[in-house]
């Protein structure tokens, strides 16, 4: 999953930067208004952190702006400001939440996982598939309760795939949310972990949890 985060004080953008990093979000930073619309014009994310009181354009007008041709992508507002004011202004322009300052990283972690999995209508924090289970909450996959070891990429792709279930995914859309921009279209990396990771999933399993259909992309099999 790909987050952006559009905050002015660079020690908290890179606390949080770091925190998602280490919880296997792909994020990009950026530390004023003007950059963060134009991130997210130029990308597609699937959460946008945005703060209210930016330098070169202020919160409200970048959210504005991103509603204007992205109604989708999932948009936390972050504010000093406790006033309700500001929180129904947030919410009335198109943002799908808010959280007011100071505030702990696992509070932000458990909203972004509320959302996403909102999203893609998954209700539970549980993903399971006959012997299979997958924990979003947790980082955690099993078979028959024993736990699949998965390198951060794999997972990053078998998260992104589950919480799209039924809809075939590209490899660029793969690149796209689960590799930063160092990555390009063309590279064969994300397609070895993709072998790599359907390999496990089968040894495991005893069928192929991830199907490929040429020209459509990878999708997750729920039937055997």
């Amino acid at each position: 999953m790909k987050i952006l985060i559009v905050e002015d004080e660079f020690e908290l953008n890179n606390a949080i930067s770091e925190s998602l990093k280490l919880s296997g979000y792909v994020v990009d930073q950026a530390f004023d208004g003007e950059d963060g619309e134009e991130l997210a014009f130029i990308n597609e994310y699937d959460l946008i952190l945005l703060d209210v009181n930016l330098p070169n354009m202020d919160g409200f007008d970048v959210l504005k702006k991103i509603r204007k041709y992205n109604n989708e992508v999932n948009i936390i507002m972050l504010t000093a400001r406790g006033g309700v004011y500001d929180r129904v202004t947030g919410l009335d322009l198109g943002a799908n939440d808010y959280i007011v300052k100071p505030f702990y990283t696992e509070e932000l972690e458990a909203r972004i996982r509320s959302l996403l999995r909102r999203k893609t209508v998954v209700e539970s924090s549980i993903i399971e598939i006959e012997d299979f289970k997958f924990d979003i909450n947790n980082r955690m996959a099993y078979v028959n309760e024993k736990i699949i070891k998965l390198t951060p990429k794999q997972f990053a792709i078998l998260e992104y795939l589950l919480l799209n279930r039924g809809h075939y995914i590209t490899i660029e859309e793969i690149i796209e949310h689960i590799w930063t921009d160092e990555l390009d279209s063309f590279s064969n990396t994300a397609r070895v972990h993709l072998v790599s990771l359907r390999r496990k999933l089968k040894e495991d399993l005893g069928y192929d949890l991830i199907i490929n259909k040429i020209g459509r992309g990878y999708m997750i099999n729920e039937e055997k």
